[in-house]
């Protein structure tokens, strides 16, 4: 009986040690460099080209790769400095406060291609022959001093204007382009959208409406982006050229953000983003090319 005993804590000690090593060995390598399961979130307009790009990387080595847009881009970059995602994605610039706000992670931007926020309208407005708008009208109408299209040349049709919900990096461009700075933006009450799709489909599917959409999601069938008219009466469309020149005034750099520099396979995936095959992607979707960039 005794020997029985001696031999059952035995292999307890034994079983609960490794089971210990095992934990601790778990915790201590990110799954990125175990090759196990890199995980990805943030923006739905950077999600376009990185999903399909890890789909491929799937098919091709057999990586697990996990893509979320949870959030957008303020969602991607929380996630990520917080430690719970390896790579996140973001339509716009870090901020000195999304560093501030997580001072143990070590942001890396990662440039990968460009596009630009359009101000989509519905049909029936396109179609009404409102083609353009300049900052002083939009600053009109998020503040609610202009709530029908007449004033624009418009129908005689209220301003159903669907508002990107602060954090998104669609938003944040729109907002810097508007009032200089997101602490001069006034406080509003307008209906709010997420994502890319969620705000072409509200747009597509309202008399009247108004919005801030990634151009590339301007299909220009069932929304219409307008163009930009600055203060010398230039008319400027987001069209590739101004795009690229950054002349349109609401451009924007698209980012993969990493903790510190990237290394094993998010590096690897960082490496196909910059790849012939991962710029393509970013073209596919309508983006910009880094090489586009330099045309």
């Amino acid at each position: 009986m005794k020997r029985t005993t001696v031999f059952l804590n035995i292999f307890l000690n034994v079983f609960l040690s490794s089971l210990l090593v095992l934990l601790l060995h778990s915790c201590g390598d990110a799954p990125s460099q175990q090759g196990q399961v890199l995980k990805i979130n943030g923006s739905t307009t950077v999600n376009l080209a990185v999903a399909e790009a890890a789909e491929v990387m799937r098919q091709q080595t057999g990586k697990t790769i996990h893509v979320d847009t949870q959030g957008g881009s303020s969602g991607g970059i929380s996630m990520l400095g917080e430690g719970l995602v390896h790579l996140g994605m973001s339509s716009k610039p870090l901020t000195q406060k999304d560093r501030e706000a997580f001072p143990q992670c070590d942001f890396h931007q990662i440039h990968i291609g460009d596009d630009a926020v359009a101000l989509i309208v519905s049909k029936d407005i396109w179609q009404a022959g409102v083609r353009s708008i300049t900052k002083r009208e939009m600053q009109a109408i998020y503040e609610g001093r202009i709530k029908n299209w007449q004033k624009l040349g418009g129908p005689d049709q209220r301003i159903a204007f669907f508002n990107k919900e602060p954090g998104r990096g669609t938003w944040e461009v729109f907002a810097k382009w508007l009032y200089g700075s997101i602490d001069a933006v006034p406080q509003v009450s307008f209906p709010e959208v997420g994502g890319n799709e969620e705000t072409r489909n509200k747009v597509a599917s309202t008399r009247g409406a108004l919005s801030q959409l990634s151009s590339s999601w301007a299909d220009s069938k069932t929304v219409f982006p307008l163009s930009i008219e600055n203060d010398a009466g230039e008319i400027i469309r987001a069209s590739a050229e101004n795009i690229a020149s950054y002349r349109y005034p609401m451009s924007r750099p698209l980012y993969l953000l990493s903790d510190g520099e990237p290394q094993g396979d998010v590096k690897e995936f960082v490496s196909f983003m910059f790849s012939d095959k991962g710029q393509n992607l970013v073209r596919k979707h309508g983006y910009l090319a880094l090489a586009d960039l330099s045309k």
